[in-house]
């Protein structure tokens, strides 16, 4: 079995933009998930919405969404698209303790949106460690990935736990 050919590198080996004007526009959809890991302590202050910055999980999911859209700005190879929606969530998890961050990203397009998603559930993990960092700094920024796209001709994915 050979290795899948990635699509990024021209016949020498070089960066580039690939070209997607043959593809087919479909339906793309893309879910990821992180988790910002806290002391019990700063998730507490963070779910009284004492936070001295301010609303946590609001400013997360706006700067996820800001974040997808801007994604092309960020990732220098990725396509510039024009996204249907973009959906990020933060929820409380005692487990960790901390929260999870869950972004949904949808298209009409050519190309797929993971990096959109991705990207979301990175920079709002990054806004929790920021607005949180004055009480807790070794917050830790775990388990960034893909937990499933659909759509364009490699088809669906799933993660397998």
């Amino acid at each position: 079995m050979s290795a899948p050919k990635l699509t990024h590198l021209n016949e020498a080996g070089e960066a580039r933009m690939v070209d997607v004007s043959d593809k087919a526009r479909t339906a793309r959809e893309a879910v990821a998930e992180g988790c910002v890991v806290m002391a019990p302590e700063t998730l507490d202050l963070c779910l009284s919405g004492q936070a001295k910055k301010g609303d946590v999980f609001a400013t997360a999911r706006i700067a996820g969404i800001f974040a997808a859209k801007k994604t092309h700005q960020l990732i220098p190879l990725c396509h510039p698209l024009l996204l249907s929606k973009v959906e990020v969530d933060v929820a409380a998890d005692a487990s960790l303790p901390g929260l999870r961050v869950t972004a949904r990203a949808k298209v009409l397009g050519e190309t797929g949106v993971e990096m959109e998603a991705l990207t979301a559930v990175s920079v709002a993990c990054l806004t929790i460690y920021d607005m949180l960092k004055a009480a807790d700094r070794a917050m830790r920024i775990e388990a960034v990935q893909l937990l499933l796209k659909s759509g364009g001709k490699s088809g669906d994915y799933r993660r397998q736990s």
